[in-house]
């Protein structure tokens, strides 16, 4: 890997990561055309990865600091939402413990990725109709588990983890500024629970491209704060949905690459 190809990568995760337009997917449809995943590839992934953690935690970090107060405190709205993050958090859990080798199979797989990124642009599209509705500002535990298991889907490269959690956010009636807090949060424990799946691995892992992790890794952390700044900004103005033409657009255009 040379350091255009970690700044095209970091840069692609970043931003990817947080638009709902799969950064599993965006780095799976790179990496195939870059020739495919090197071997550093798995530290680069798991770099790139937390450096999008950071993204949300500064983004959030006033909400996050509320949180941890409010815990310690044991307020009981705060409890009850960090039980429902908690709770979010199970079905991912139990599909990336349960279906790894599968899951890892499917980055290898084009044609389904272009597949998985077209019904992506179905799912945002779909926040059109559902979000001028959606005005409740906590999800409730029926909620947290329903969205914890749209991100459990979007473990499959292709699929869109913000655009995902965020759809079925608003589907069940949560506001769209508080749907993006919540899917966010929720993130935080995904993103490093796929960091933690990866450790295991690294053994294995090129320790000599550390100047192609630090390139990527800033790349992402700057990229990521950008797109979640933007993603907020256009799912309170409405403009979500639009996306779903990039998803239709790319999956299409890499399924055709993929068959050809």
């Amino acid at each position: 890997m040379d350091p255009i190809e970690a700044l095209l990568l970091g840069l692609a995760q970043g931003l990817t990561e947080f638009f709902p337009v799969s950064s599993s997917g965006h780095l799976a449809m790179l990496q195939a055309l870059f020739g495919g995943r090197e071997s550093g590839g798995l530290l680069f992934e798991v770099g790139v990865h937390v450096a999008t953690l950071f993204a949300i935690a500064f983004f959030y970090r006033g909400r996050i600091a509320e949180l941890v107060v409010g815990f310690f405190a044991r307020e009981r709205e705060t409890l009850e939402y960090v039980g429902k993050l908690a709770l979010g958090t199970v079905p991912a859990v139990a599909v990336g413990l349960g279906a790894k080798d599968f899951i890892d199979a499917q980055f290898s797989n084009p044609s389904g990725v272009g597949v998985l990124l077209l019904t992506t642009g179905v799912i945002v599209m779909s926040t059109r109709w559902t979000a001028p509705r959606a005005t409740t500002p906590v999800p409730s535990w029926g909620a947290a588990l329903l969205i914890g298991c749209a991100q459990a889907f979007a473990i499959l490269p292709g699929i869109s983890r913000s655009g995902s959690t965020v759809a079925m956010a608003l589907l069940l009636g949560v506001a769209p500024l508080a749907a993006a807090e919540f899917a966010f949060l929720l993130g935080i424990i995904a993103i490093a629970g796929a960091a933690v799946l990866m450790i295991p691995d690294l053994q294995s892992a090129d320790l000599s491209a550390m100047t192609d992790l630090a390139i990527g890794g800033v790349a992402a952390l700057a990229s990521g704060l950008v797109a979640i700044w933007l993603f907020v900004r256009m799912l309170d103005r409405s403009l979500f949905h639009h996306w779903a033409w990039y998803c239709w657009v790319a999956g299409g255009a890499f399924l055709v690459w993929s068959l050809g």
